[in-house]
């Protein structure tokens, strides 16, 4: 894989847990096993969510468990960029809530997937105009769909994937921001002016990879290739939460525990260490192949022996 970049993408909304680490633990290989590089990004636009002290908490917890990377840059301060990519969008205001879209389904929905049927195309002139009608809320941008977006790719580690996405989401959200700084245009901006060849990331951000590419093509950029690893999940089959114990790499730091413990566990997961016997993250460069990774979820046990 000549000239590969890869990137690590954390967000600030929480501590980082196993899962994380699993996932950023896939792309830091994956770039270091080909000698290629590695771009860190810290996504933290989603202030609402964002967590006092969590982004310097994440770069802690990752150079603990030896995570490096040779560029580094915070999205909160490339709202200047998103500006200049949603200009080339064809993109407008929305104002209808969750619940709006909810009931505006003609069809049961699954999971987060809620198609919209564009009731706002059309209907503001401005921005300005949209966030004057649904104050105090705040509007979205929408990218315009076409009808005939289908879009097909083969991930590089769950294969071949499509999706209609006019009847699957209709005109979905790019940003939550009058500058388009949102997790959608923001990422797939990014990933393309900072040259990333490969994104990994887990399993269930798949279903929102399609809207990422008609936003790429639009702005006349060439998506990476993206692969999708199965998530650390909790017994009852869920994304790790507090409900499953504590799973977050600066408590196993408190608690006396070696780093080459957390990640001889996630290489255990992934088929690259017969046992749960401690590794060093730099040991496993060249021998991380992922075909030994189960395509299905891991179910954390409770314990990294």
């Amino acid at each position: 894989m000549i000239g590969y970049t890869g990137r690590l993408a954390p967000s600030p909304t929480g501590a980082l847990h196993l899962g994380n680490a699993r996932t950023f633990m896939v792309a830091w290989l994956r770039a270091r096993s080909c000698g290629g590089k590695i771009v860190f990004r810290m996504e933290d636009l989603d202030h609402p969510r964002d967590k006092p002290g969590a982004a310097a908490a994440a770069v802690e917890d990752l150079r603990w468990l030896g995570f490096d990377w040779d560029e580094e840059y915070v999205q909160s301060r490339r709202r200047n960029v998103y500006r200049a990519a949603l200009a080339q969008l064809d993109a407008y205001p929305c104002v209808c809530s969750r619940s709006d879209v909810e009931r505006a389904q003609s069809a049961p929905h699954a999971g987060e997937q809620l198609h919209y049927p564009g009731t706002c195309r059309g209907r503001f002139p401005t921005w300005a105009a949209a966030a004057k009608a649904c104050a105090p809320r705040i509007p979205c941008w929408r990218f315009r769909v076409p009808r005939d977006a289908t879009v097909e790719f083969n991930d590089v580690f769950a294969g071949r994937y499509v999706q209609d996405v006019w009847r699957t989401l209709g005109d979905f959200p790019l940003a939550r921001d009058p500058d388009g700084a949102g997790y959608t245009l923001a990422a797939t901006v990014d990933d393309a002016l900072m040259g990333v060849t490969e994104a990994v990331r887990g399993d269930d951000l798949l279903p929102a990879t399609p809207p990422q590419i008609l936003v790429a093509k639009a702005l006349g950029r060439t998506p990476p290739a993206y692969c999708h690893v199965p998530l650390v999940v909790g017994p009852d089959g869920r994304r790790l939460a507090k409900r499953h114990g504590d799973t977050r790499i600066a408590s196993f730091r408190e608690a006396g525990v070696k780093p080459e413990a957390v990640l001889g566990w996630l290489a255990w997961t992934c088929g690259w260490n017969a046992k749960k016997e401690p590794t060093r993250l730099k040991s496993l460069v060249g021998r991380c192949p992922l075909n030994t990774i189960p395509r299905e979820a891991v179910v954390w046990g409770g314990s990294l022996t």
